[in-house]
């Protein structure tokens, strides 16, 4: 009501105004009732208003009123006053199928087709028009009819392929794809882009499963046709099937004598995928094809960190793999030298002996070496002496690891590199006990640039912050402080046993929760996937509202999915979460997991 008042007050006071014509007022009030929805008090006004500008709206309203004797005069006078423009035949046979004349709007679309010209503007714009009015089959005809009247200049592959997939015809979509493969194999990448979205926006797998189908018949036809093969490649990657994809692309590298990056891009892709096992057959293959490929060293390095990941990231200890893996790293340097192109090689082996073979000495000496290297990048340096410092907290060198970290914050200000010494300064002050010092430290961490450090800041603070406010001497916190840096140094009986005194003397305490978490990570190192799980589920079902309870259940989860490989109960419990924790920060993964267990595409 205010607002009607306040444009009736101020049509008053524009009225007033000299110089004003009642032309301005009237197509102001217009467009005023046209924006509120009122079509027959804006009509009126419209009706009173000459000029292109006004045919839209008031052919709106009059279609909305269905006065469609107006909206044809309307029409009818705009499509004499401008012959040449066929968007408003257009319009005229939509007045036609608004008023129940289909043949005549039929006969009127043909009309337009038939005045079509080989003008690529006008054939995309008048297949525009068809589409805004919901026209989808005449769009289609448009774009049809105007690939003979271009022939080859230009085909509306694309623009088809959009119409086809918008009217449920995946077939002839994808079609449309293969066809401007054919014309031209540089348009592969307009392919690609194209289809990223039709295909995983798609539940059902329908469009997917299409499309392979009709791929398969193409490359079985034409199987000298190299972009077929390309397009597969790229398919089966969206799929994340890095096995098959690595078949097809040593295919393609033999093929067109290729030096092997594309194999290497896709190990390097795997691996970020954690499917270690097609990485390793993908750098094996570069290995076999000896000094040839310029990838042989990026291959050899590549190989051995994937394997020490795929060694330690297993939960269960392969001692005579890890044993092999040494005496492979110390060969690979021996034949390649020490120097900073083999730095990954160096931290890869010192890593490997430090934290799984007990060789904690020996991965110091080899770190304090990588350390000194000439040319040795200075960031590469920084994260050496990060992980140096690591390994001295493992023997338990306070102060020495301290300072490394330090100098690693001072030398990197403002880098998430200097803000992760930080970071492992405040851990170590929490571990030492001294949580007012650690508090202040990850305080600056809170608006760190990196989203990971931030992330893990606020949540040692809070952690920090909740078990020390209402005791002057935070024992039960303390003796947690003391678990989590054993484990740290893999101590995992003593931490175990610190964490069960815990419990028993305080069996009531906010840090429970946390202290049954903190044994389920120990057992999931350790590969002991039934205790890992029922210390999980302690966590849910006796703190169910608790802060670690929704990370519980998707710790669980991640056990039965990837370790466990019951894909049923991984479900379940992905599930459970999106329902009971529907505002937790795992929502998001969890539906990602669900709907791939389940079966559909994500992109």
């Amino acid at each position: 009501m205010r607002s009607r008042l306040y444009l009736i007050i101020s049509f008053t006071l524009f009225l007033s105004r000299p110089g004003v014509s009642q032309t301005l007022v009237n197509r102001a009030l217009a467009d005023q009732y046209f924006l509120e929805g009122d079509y027959e008090k804006a009509a009126v006004f419209y009706e009173k208003v000459t000029g292109d500008s006004v045919y839209t709206p008031y052919l709106t309203c009059l279609l909305s009123l269905k006065d469609y004797e107006k909206a044809e005069k309307l029409v009818k006078k705009q499509v004499k006053k401008k012959p040449g423009n066929l968007i408003y035949g257009i319009d005229l046979g939509y007045v036609y199928t608004s008023s129940s004349r289909p043949d005549k709007a039929e006969e009127q679309y043909r009309k337009i087709l038939d005045q079509l010209k080989p003008d690529q503007q006008q054939i995309i714009a008048v297949a525009a028009a068809f589409y805004s009015r919901n026209n989808i089959t005449y769009s289609i005809e448009t774009y049809l009819r105007g690939q003979r009247l271009m022939g080859s200049r230009y085909r509306f592959r694309f623009e088809l392929a959009d119409l086809y997939f918008s009217n449920h015809e995946t077939g002839k979509a994808i079609e449309q794809y293969f066809a401007a493969l054919e014309e031209d194999d540089h348009n592969l990448q307009g392919v690609e882009n194209a289809l990223q979205d039709r295909l995983y926006d798609d539940p059902e797998k329908k469009n997917s499963e299409a499309f392979r189908e009709i791929l398969l018949r193409r490359i079985q036809r034409s199987p000298d046709h190299v972009v077929y093969t390309e397009l597969m490649l790229w398919f089966l990657i969206q799929e994340k099937d890095f096995e098959t994809a690595l078949v097809h692309a040593k295919a393609l590298d033999k093929r067109l004598n290729e030096d092997g990056g594309r194999i290497i891009s896709l190990a390097v892709l795997s691996v970020s995928n954690e499917n270690y096992e097609a990485a390793i057959n993908a750098y094996r293959y570069i290995l076999e094809r000896g000094v040839r490929s310029p990838y042989s060293l990026t291959a050899r390095m590549g190989l051995l960190n994937t394997v020490n990941r795929k060694l330690t990231s297993s939960g269960s200890i392969d001692e005579a793999g890890l044993r092999a893996l040494e005496h492979d790293y110390k060969e690979a340097l021996d034949d390649l030298e020490k120097s900073s192109a083999t730095f990954p090689l160096m931290r890869g082996l010192a890593h490997l002996q430090a934290f799984y073979l007990n060789k904690i000495t020996e991965g110091q000496q080899l770190l304090e070496e990588a350390v000194q290297l000439p040319d040795l990048r200075p960031s590469l340096q920084a994260e050496c002496k990060l992980e140096l410092g690591d390994i001295l907290l493992l023997q338990g060198d306070v102060w020495e690891a301290t300072l490394l970290y330090s100098q690693v914050d001072k030398a990197f200000k403002e880098d998430p590199l200097g803000q992760e010494g930080k970071l492992r300064n405040a851990k170590l002050s929490y571990y030492m006990g001294d949580f007012e010092w650690a508090q202040a430290q990850l305080d600056v961490l809170k608006s760190a640039t990196s989203q990971l450090i931030a992330n893990d800041a606020l949540a040692m603070s809070l952690l920090i912050t909740d078990n020390t406010a209402e005791d002057s001497v935070p024992a039960a916190l303390l003796m947690y402080a003391r678990a989590d840096l054993l484990g740290f140094r893999n101590k995992d009986s003593l931490a175990l046993l610190t964490l069960d005194s815990l419990l028993s003397l305080y069996p009531n305490h906010s840090l429970a929760d946390e202290a049954y978490y903190k044994k389920a990570e120990i057992m999931k190192k350790r590969g002991n996937w039934k205790e890992a799980i029922a210390y999980l589920q302690s966590v849910v079902t006796r703190y169910g509202e608790g802060i670690l309870a929704d990370d519980a259940l998707f710790e669980e989860a991640g056990i039965y999915e990837k370790s466990l490989h019951d894909q049923a109960k991984a479900m379940e419990l992905y599930g459970e979460l999106m329902t009971r924790y529907p505002g937790s920060t795992w929502v998001v993964e969890a539906r990602k997991h669900y709907r791939s267990l389940r079966g559909d595409h994500i992109n």
